[in-house]
């Protein structure tokens, strides 16, 4: 390994949280397995730092569902090209199932997403009670939040699932031009009935958080953050990243390796493992779920390949989806926010419009 490597960990989501939610958040998230989740934290960035294979992955994307129910101006799903050579379509079921079978007890957690909405996955539910069962100790999901209705969550939350990410951007007229086609207050209240189902049960999983991209609350971040922070465990942004493929003038971190290659695996809908999950056209595939375990895949020569790219100086710019990710780019801190009198640092992408849609 050599002697100077730049490998950002979770780079580009932001709290807008003081410390001592940040942590709360994260002792719900350990809550029953604190041990557990301190060493899966610290293998989290430790790996990566340390160019270190694990027997399996500690985190697996198993991506249910391509489909969406939304048109948001700044998501690639809605492009001809994804459209055209991604599509619509669910994970089959089975290969769900056989890849929890394989990976329990030893991959930590699972995320039931990646480019569509998974909640439409017509065995969603069944998806996160069969993980839980088998041992997986957190399953998560990223979703836009329409099907979130009272009946849909606390089945949800039967089943055991751990930790949601909504989506929300901005706030009244913003939020519904963005997110067609949502009405705000309705989302709204689904987050009242969580924090209210969740109040009578006493329970604080699922934890949640709700998040938004810069530019939908950049013109008044304090209202978005004190209209969320009652009802969510966790208020956090993104910068807006190139995922329209529109940027030319692109400036990298010095020394960049990526971290991916040492936490986690992707599995796409239709089986394919990818190396990465910025890799939104599902261009660097990896090997195939259906005919080869999450184990060979992981040791496979495919990711050895690109982990041995990763480690020469500014490597990654010999894998072109590499040099459009997000995680190499360039970011400064000249753009800042007062959110209840605390100061925001906004880590935006050098030469990145911050215009949705853009």
């Amino acid at each position: 390994m050599r002697d100077t490597m730049n490998i950002p960990i979770n780079k580009g989501n932001y709290t807008m949280e003081p410390p001592e939610r940040d942590q709360l958040f994260e002792f719900y998230r350990g809550e029953s397995w604190e041990k557990g989740y301190a060493d899966y934290r610290c293998s989290w960035a430790e790996y990566p730092k340390r160019q270190y294979i694990s027997d399996y992955p500690i985190h697996i994307d198993l991506e249910l569902s391509t489909a969406c129910n939304l048109k948001c101006p700044m998501c690639y799903t809605t492009t001809k090209e994804f459209q055209k050579n991604v599509g619509a379509r669910f994970m089959e079921y089975g290969l769900f199932r056989k890849i929890i079978d394989e990976i329990a007890g030893k991959s930590i957690s699972v995320r039931l997403s990646l480019r569509g909405e998974a909640t439409l996955h017509p065995h969603f539910l069944d998806c996160i009670r069969y993980a839980k069962e088998k041992g997986i100790k957190e399953v998560s999901t990223l979703t836009n939040g329409s099907t979130l209705n009272r009946d849909f969550f606390t089945q949800a939350m039967d089943a055991g699932l751990d930790w949601i990410t909504i989506s929300v951007d901005g706030l009244g007229e913003t939020y519904e031009k963005i997110r067609k086609p949502l009405r705000f207050e309705d989302t709204l209240q689904k987050l009242r009935d969580i924090k209210s189902i969740k109040l009578q049960r006493n329970l604080r999983k699922p934890v949640i958080k709700v998040q938004a991209v810069w530019p939908s609350i950049k013109e008044n971040p304090e209202a978005f953050y004190n209209t969320f922070a009652p009802l969510a465990d966790l208020v956090a942004f993104n910068p807006l990243i190139d995922y329209l493929g529109n940027d030319n003038e692109i400036l990298y971190e010095d020394d960049f390796s990526c971290c991916q290659l040492y936490q986690r695996l992707v599995i796409v809908s239709d089986g394919h493992a990818l190396a990465c999950s910025n890799d939104e056209d599902g261009k660097l595939v990896v090997g195939d779920a259906n005919r080869e375990t999450i184990r060979d895949i992981w040791h496979g020569g495919p990711l050895n390949s690109l982990r041995d790219i990763h480690r020469q100086p500014n490597g990654f710019m010999q894998v072109p989806i590499c040099k459009r990710c997000y995680l190499p780019r360039l970011t400064d801190e000249t753009e800042t926010a007062i959110v209840n009198e605390r100061e925001i640092v906004i880590k935006n992408y050098v030469n990145r419009e911050q215009s949705v849609g853009s």
